[in-house]
């Protein structure tokens, strides 16, 4: 069951599932150690809530999935690289899939903050070096800015009359066939050593979803991973569940435009279509 498969939509929050596997491929690397600690500056704060300084690689993890927290997520994606993320994609040939920003950085963009992004005419098919040089000088005018700052501004484009072509623009984006892709492969073909796999299956599982799928669906699933992402008249779900028979299944469903600018409302409906998505998959033969 699909309907526009190939429809490009920004991805919001759902994005850091990705993060978190480009995480767990630097941990196997020995580029990142699950202790190492951060501390939050006002560089590195975006908006909402933030965790505490001191909190180390699994705390925070943690927190980007469970919690959707955007400056652990940034704190995550900066570390391992931008082209680290963006590159889960690329070596999955995913050509309509970007990754590349933290958050902070494409709200920036969104309200005309970045210089870097005002001046980069090109930025919208850039890729490779190009794309890279030029996400690198959207984050770094993201981090000159202070997250209170960019909320107030943030509320004044929205309350105007915002241009959901700018969503386009600025968010990390994906095609629900796309981004499926990426977490059949996450999931399926991760490449991650025993620790890491059960450490991506452990904070995976905190995602939101599994509790939102039909009482009939979710009581038929052995593992479950998922990722929720609402904002300003977007909403998207995706993830990843393994049946008590043995069948695995992806699902990817991305709003764009929506009525409302605050889009959690539409949570049951969003699993409607999902729950009836993976109903008819697993009623086949």
């Amino acid at each position: 069951m699909a309907q526009a498969p190939d429809g490009v939509f920004p991805l919001a929050s759902t994005y850091k599932q990705a993060v978190l596997w480009a995480v767990l491929r630097e941990v196997d690397a020995g580029r990142l150690s699950p202790g190492e600690r951060f501390d939050v500056s006002t560089a590195s704060q975006s908006l909402g809530d933030y965790p505490y300084d001191g909190s180390n690689v699994r705390d925070l993890t943690e927190r980007m999935i469970r919690h959707s927290d955007n400056t652990a997520t940034d704190l995550l994606h900066r570390r391992v690289g931008l082209g680290a993320v963006q590159a889960l994609a690329d070596d999955l040939g995913l050509c309509r899939t970007r990754l590349i920003l933290p958050t902070k950085a494409w709200w920036t963009a969104q309200t005309g903050s970045s210089p870097a992004f005002l001046a980069a005419t090109g930025w919208d098919k850039a890729t490779g070096q190009e794309r890279a040089r030029l996400a690198a000088a959207i984050d770094a005018d993201a981090q000159r800015l202070r997250a209170d700052v960019l909320q107030n501004r943030l509320n004044t484009y929205f309350d105007g009359t915002p241009d959901p072509a700018d969503d386009l623009r600025v968010h990390n984006l994906s095609t629900p066939y796309e981004f499926a892709t990426l977490l059949a492969h996450q999931h399926l073909r991760s490449g991650l050593s025993p620790d890491t796999l059960a450490w991506q299956r452990e904070v995976a599982a905190m995602g939101y979803g599994r509790s939102a799928l039909s009482p009939q669906g979710a009581g038929k699933v052995a593992a479950f991973a998922g990722k929720g992402g609402n904002g300003w008249r977007l909403l998207t779900y995706s993830g990843y569940l393994r049946t008590e028979d043995g069948r695995h299944l992806v699902y990817a469903f991305m709003q764009h435009g929506a009525d409302e600018t605050y889009t959690m409302p539409n949570t049951r409906a969003a699993f409607a279509w999902i729950g009836a998505g993976l109903g008819a998959v697993l009623s086949k033969p």
